[in-house]
């Protein structure tokens, strides 16, 4: 792939990533009116037509790494392990 070729490619990726973050801040405005909804209903389930509206709170547990390597720094760094990823970006 010659450079033109590779520049108009990453400008439409670019473009691309534009219209995504605006069409996931129209997804999120029209999210927030459903959940607006349910809470002026108070209600975890609502049925629309076809389709079914939940809005559930969900518990998580998690580690607070933060405080155990504070306390435990040997048992954390036991426990620590590192992961690889990759990145990529059009800047």
């Amino acid at each position: 792939m010659e450079n033109n070729q590779l520049e108009t490619t990453a400008r439409e990726y670019r473009e691309l990533q534009v219209n995504i973050k605006e069409m996931q801040e129209q997804a999120d405005t029209l999210k927030q009116i459903m959940i607006n909804e349910m809470d002026v209903r108070q209600a975890e389930k609502l049925q629309a037509g076809i389709f079914e509206i939940r809005y559930t709170l969900i518990e998580t547990a998690r580690l607070d790494t933060t405080a155990l390597k504070s306390e435990m720094p040997t048992v954390a760094a036991q426990f620590t392990r590192t992961t690889t990823s990759t990145r990529f970006q059009v800047a």
